[in-house]
């Protein structure tokens, strides 16, 4: 058995062990503060247990990476070095020359370097980072972003982009023999795809950028990814659509609620499962949970009429958790369960567009850090998201007022 599958099992009978305890302690629904710590005690394993079990899958897919053979055995002759033919931002001369210019000691470039860099040269002052680097960034932003995972992303040149949409759907009717046949025609409204700036500032150590064993690209791409990446999901998860993607939670523009629940600061089985049904069985088919992780640990113990637990973990390798038979799925900017806030929300995300200007900077400064040792770089990157169609997606809202516009 592999380690996920072990780990699995062992989260699968620490499971069946809390909800053993929950049954046999539970006095009129309501646990004592000695059941309930030892009760929170276990079912942090079983987070804990979760999180290992990413941790591990995320270090066999790199394995699996590392093994993969990077090249074919030579089965004839060696021809003569083939020229580079890819051209612009995408060619290895723009490459070589973008991170030449990044480590530079003093900031000053060579001719050669400056020209080579022309292509690439953005309004801002700044450099557009090689095609190759901004493809594993985008990749990278995927893998550590929730919403990005599961919405339709795009990359436009220009700065907004126009969606055409059904507002109203004609519909067919029922005509006599010969009768005249009613027109229905569909309405068709817009949604506009706009380019907000998001950026972030590096500083490296002069030390650090003269170090040629330095994984500077890495580096980049790593910070880049975490801060940006966080930076927009907050955004596509609560913004406001001022200078900022419209968020799914977001009251203008955002989901639609599918349930408002009868306490501010609980939930209960049967709201989850009228908010499953609220959303048009044609969006159920893809539907998925968004919540928050402090969410997750109140819906864990809930049941439905049939005393079955709503929430069911993965029991093997390349599954996952589910609720009501849908997966699940958590990030830290979905807002708490809290009076007047939208706590979970249920439908199909790739109803949330994502459009990314093509084109990342990075920009040297070479002056504003040089007492400390330090080289700053900014980056930044163009993008708005949007939920295309609302009935697409069904949030749950808490009984009260919100303090805020989510």
């Amino acid at each position: 058995m592999s380690k996920i599958n072990e780990l699995r099992a062992q989260r699968a009978k620490t499971w069946e062990q809390t909800k053993a305890f929950l049954d046999s302690h539970r006095k009129n629904g309501i646990l004592s503060a000695e059941d309930t710590a030892a009760y929170e005690k276990m079912e942090q394993e079983i987070v804990d247990l979760g999180h290992e079990i990413e941790r591990q899958e995320r270090l066999d897919a790199f394995e699996r990476e590392l093994n993969t053979p990077v090249s074919t055995p030579i089965t004839q002759k060696p021809e003569a070095a083939k020229v580079d033919t890819k051209v612009g931002r995408a060619s290895d001369a723009y490459k070589a020359a973008f991170w030449a210019q990044a480590r530079t000691k003093g900031g000053v470039i060579s001719s050669e370097v400056r020209n080579a860099l022309q292509e690439g040269v953005d309004s801002e002052g700044g450099y557009l980072v090689p095609d190759e680097f901004e493809q594993t960034l985008i990749t990278a932003l995927e893998n550590d972003n929730v919403v990005r995972s599961l919405a339709h992303t795009f990359t436009t040149a220009s700065g907004s982009h126009k969606i055409p949409i059904v507002t109203t759907k004609g519909t067919a009717s029922w005509v006599d023999e010969e009768g005249a046949i009613p027109e229905s025609d569909d309405v068709f409204g817009q949604q506009l795809i706009g380019a907000h700036k998001v950026a972030t500032m590096i500083k490296v150590s002069e030390e650090l950028l003269n170090d040629s064993a330095f994984d500077l690209e890495g580096y980049f791409r790593t910070e880049f990814a975490r801060r940006i990446g966080n930076k927009e999901e907050e955004a596509f998860l609560t913004g406001n659509g001022t200078g900022k993607p419209t968020g799914i939670f977001h009251t203008t523009g955002g989901a639609e609620i599918g349930v408002t629940t009868a306490s501010g600061t609980a939930i209960t089985s049967d709201e989850l499962i009228d908010l499953f049904y609220s959303l048009d069985s044609a969006y159920r088919k893809n539907a998925v949970w968004l919540l928050n992780d402090s969410t997750m640990k109140t819906i864990r113990k809930l049941k439905d009429s049939n005393g079955q637990y709503l929430w069911q973990p993965a029991l093997h390798e390349g599954g996952f958790d589910t609720l009501l038979g849908k997966r699940l799925f958590t990030s830290p900017f979905v807002p708490v369960i809290a009076a007047g806030k939208k706590s979970v929300a249920f439908g199909d995300f790739s109803f949330y567009w994502i459009g990314d200007r093509a084109g990342i900077t990075f920009k040297r400064l070479n002056e504003r850090f040089a007492e400390t040792g330090q080289i700053g770089f900014i980056a930044s990157k163009r993008l708005d998201g949007r939920l295309i169609l609302p009935e697409a997606i069904k949030v749950l809202q808490q009984k009260g007022t919100a303090s805020s516009g989510t």
